[in-house]
């Protein structure tokens, strides 16, 4: 393979609340120069991004291919996160195949694609596991591993993913938004006894580092990430270990979960903001994360640990030990405890769209 040293990075999903851990990880020692493509260069996130230093902004988006040649001409290499949500499932596979072609094209030594497993295929085809927004990066990311193995020694190449992030387990409009009742928190989705693997934003910039600062040893490689697997039922008991406060895990039906659960409300809306709700291939909330909880609750992700542990030794272990973090970073900060936290008047978004208000409940 020919030589990957990798210093000025394009990045498609920068601002993103998985981008933004990458991007600091990424300039923490100046090591390397990012490029991060934007839409809005003013926002909060991207100044934020913008003062740590090697951080330059392009504005656009990337369904315009000089855009895409903007930003990739110059570096030597590409993450790339397409907010699936905000393009729609179609587009998103188009534009991925295209930002992948250009990249070789502009001369990208190596190219890190976020992606997320192909639970249909992993599930045999069965259309109860068709979720937008997670097979239409996961045929993609195997698209461009077969790519790979022509263009290599060219472009190397390797996918990105992370587990649901353990942090929608405390945040508001998620699939797991928890509520209070009786002092209690209380989870009600419809994982069953099955565990899920949830995921650590933070540990996403560690992760990144590594592939491009190892990119001969990533080339290829199909990095799943998460703290552990765990059932809802052990979460509870993590957070009542972690924070001393009583939580519980109700199971409960899909028909029950989109009667009066946590994305009720807008079950029937359209998955992707730029969606043709008339188009025959679009989905709506309920019919996407209908398909999200049957892939967790069958056990489709699928994660070597004892990489993830090779990788990064340090890295977060159990949602227990990261509930007690959580608790101790709200506390010293003085913004009272996790259990405050969670409080109906006090939880607030984790998601960028929602931040954004590009969802309204």
């Amino acid at each position: 393979m020919a030589s990957q040293h990798v210093s000025k990075i394009f990045m498609i999903g920068g601002t993103g609340v998985q981008g933004v851990p990458i991007v600091k990880a990424l300039v923490s020692d100046k090591k390397y120069h990012v490029r991060i493509l934007t839409r809005n260069p003013s926002s909060r996130r991207a100044n934020e991004l913008l003062a740590l230093g090697n951080v330059e902004l392009l504005q656009g988006t990337l369904e315009n291919e000089q855009t895409l040649r903007d930003g990739f001409r110059g570096c030597d290499g590409a993450f790339v996160n397409i907010d699936g949500f905000n393009t729609g499932e179609k587009a998103e596979m188009y534009w991925a195949i295209r930002t992948y072609e250009i990249a070789i094209e502009e001369g990208i030594k190596f190219f890190v694609y976020g992606h997320i497993p192909y639970v249909l295929k992993a599930g045999g085809y069965d259309s109860k596991f068709r979720v937008g927004h997670m097979n239409g990066k996961g045929r993609i990311g195997e698209w461009i591993l077969f790519q790979n193995i022509d263009n290599k020694d060219r472009m190397g190449a390797s996918l990105f993913a992370v587990g649901p992030y353990i942090d929608m387990t405390i945040g508001s409009y998620t699939p797991m938004t928890p509520t209070i009742e009786n002092d209690t928190l209380k989870w009600r989705v419809p994982q069953g006894n099955g565990p899920i693997p949830l995921g650590s934003l933070e540990d996403c910039g560690h992760y990144v580092r590594w592939q491009f600062d190892n990119p001969e040893r990533a080339n290829g490689l199909n990095l799943v990430t998460a703290i552990e697997h765990i059932s809802f039922k052990d979460l509870a008991t993590a957070f009542e270990n972690a924070t001393g406060h009583q939580a519980q895990y109700v199971d409960v039906s899909l028909d029950v979960y989109w009667t009066n659960g946590a994305l009720s409300v807008i079950g029937n809306r359209p998955v992707g903001s730029n969606t043709d709700p008339n188009d025959p291939s679009s989905m709506t909330v309920k019919q996407n994360f209908s398909g999200f909880w049957n892939a967790f609750k069958h056990d489709l992700f699928k994660i070597d640990y004892a990489l993830l542990d090779e990788i990064h030794p340090n890295r977060i272990k159990s949602a227990e030990d990261w509930f007690r973090q959580q608790d101790k970073i709200l506390q010293s900060s003085g913004k009272g405890g996790l259990w405050d936290r969670v409080q109906p008047e006090n939880i607030y978004p984790v998601l960028k769209r929602v931040e954004d208000g590009e969802v309204k409940i």
